[in-house]
C-alpha cells in the first residue's frame, strides 16, 4: 500500500526516540552542526502531501516525545514545520500522557480508518518493514488510539513553546 492510496484520511503515529533513516541523513547532520532544518519543501512527499490535501484528503501525525526530547525528536519537530507547510498536520504528545492515556508504543500508518500498516524496526531503529493490517478488532483498536492520541496531541508551534520552557 502506498501513501497516496487512500481515499480521506492518512493518520500515523510515531513513537519512536529517534529513527535510523534520520540519523544517516544530511539534513540531520546539519541540523546538529547549526540547529537549522533546510527548506525541502519540493522533495517528493511535500509534493505528495500538498496533491493529497488540494484533492481535500488529510494526512495527520503524531509524535510521541520524551521530556528532555532526544536530539532526534527536536529535529523531527523542527523539520515538522515544512511538512505542516505543505499541508500536513504534525502535532506531539509527550510520551508521559501518551502512557497515561494506554496508547501503545507502535509506530503505524491508518488509512481511512479501514487499514493500517504497521511499521517494524530493529533495536537500532532501523525499519524493517510494515505489516498490512485489515483484520477489523486491530482497526478499531488504532481508530482508538488514534482518536486518544488526537485529542491529546499538541500543535507543533505550542508544542515547540513547551520545549524552549523545559531547556
Amino acid at each position: 500500500m502506498k501513501h497516496q492510496e487512500f481515499e480521506h484520511t492518512a493518520w500515523r503515529l510515531e513513537s519512536r526516540r529517534g529513527y535510523g533513516s534520520d540519523r544517516a541523513g544530511e539534513k540531520y547532520r546539519r541540523y546538529l552542526e547549526t540547529g537549522d532544518v533546510p527548506d525541502d519543501s519540493k522533495r517528493p512527499w511535500c509534493v505528495n502531501v500538498r496533491a493529497q490535501t488540494a484533492q481535500g484528503k488529510r494526512i495527520e501525525r503524531v509524535r510521541i516525545v520524551d521530556a528532555p526530547p532526544t536530539w532526534e525528536q527536536r529535529f523531527l519537530l523542527a523539520a515538522a514545520a515544512v511538512n505542516n507547510a505543505a499541508g500536513e498536520d504534525i502535532r506531539n504528545l509527550w510520551r508521559t500522557d501518551a502512557e497515561k492515556a494506554g496508547l501503545l508504543a507502535e509506530d503505524f500508518w491508518l488509512f481511512d480508518s479501514r487499514r493500517a500498516l504497521v511499521l517494524h524496526f530493529d533495536d537500532a531503529d532501523e525499519y524493517l518493514g510494515a505489516e498490512l493490517v485489515e483484520d477489523p478488532e486491530r482497526i478499531v483498536r488504532f481508530c482508538q488510539i488514534r482518536d486518544a492520541a488526537w485529542h491529546f496531541a499538541i500543535r507543533r508551534e505550542e508544542f515547540v513553546a513547551q520545549v524552549a520552557s523545559t531547556v
